[in-house]
């Protein structure tokens, strides 16, 4: 199953102007509340607890937050490229410009690990995040993390 699957072109936010790293969960957090038609503090108290595990900055200025929703609400993943970098606490140092948050329901734990695997995937290659940082449509974007977060057996052979 590819990211796509969770993630279109309307789960896309380009521009994103966020003040800090509060300042984004908070963004995301309110617009996955509307998407769930949860609270936003709930989505938010989540997100800040898996952070106090340990940033979720990937290094390169990405940033992959996630948490685990109780009960069985759909998956939500969504891709924001900011405005300004912001400060995320990543090991490189480098403020974080790209994030994608996943948000899974508890009661439903399969697919959580192969979704953050395939966010992973697509984050780490160098070549994408180059693509990610230049793209100007939404539809863009998810060609680019469907390229990059395909796993290996799936993806073309070049010849």
């Amino acid at each position: 199953m590819g990211i796509t699957h969770h993630l279109s072109a309307t789960d896309v936010i380009l521009d994103l102007a966020a003040a800090d790293k509060q300042d984004l969960l908070r963004l995301l957090a309110a617009e996955s509340a509307s998407r769930l038609g949860r609270q936003e503090q709930e989505i938010l108290d989540a997100l800040q607890a898996r952070e106090s595990l340990g940033p979720t900055a990937l290094g390169r200025g990405v940033a992959l937050p996630h948490a685990r929703l109780e009960g069985d609400p759909p998956p939500v993943m969504i891709f924001a490229r900011l405005r300004r970098a912001v400060d995320f606490e990543a090991r490189d140092e480098r403020p974080v410009d790209l994030v994608i948050l996943v948000l899974w329901p508890e009661a439903s734990p399969g697919g959580f690990l192969p979704a953050l695997s395939e966010a992973c995937r697509a984050l780490r290659e160098p070549q994408a995040l180059r693509r990610l940082r230049e793209a100007s449509s939404a539809e863009e974007i998810v060609a680019i993390l469907e390229r990059y977060g395909r796993p290996p057996e799936d993806s073309p052979v070049d010849g």
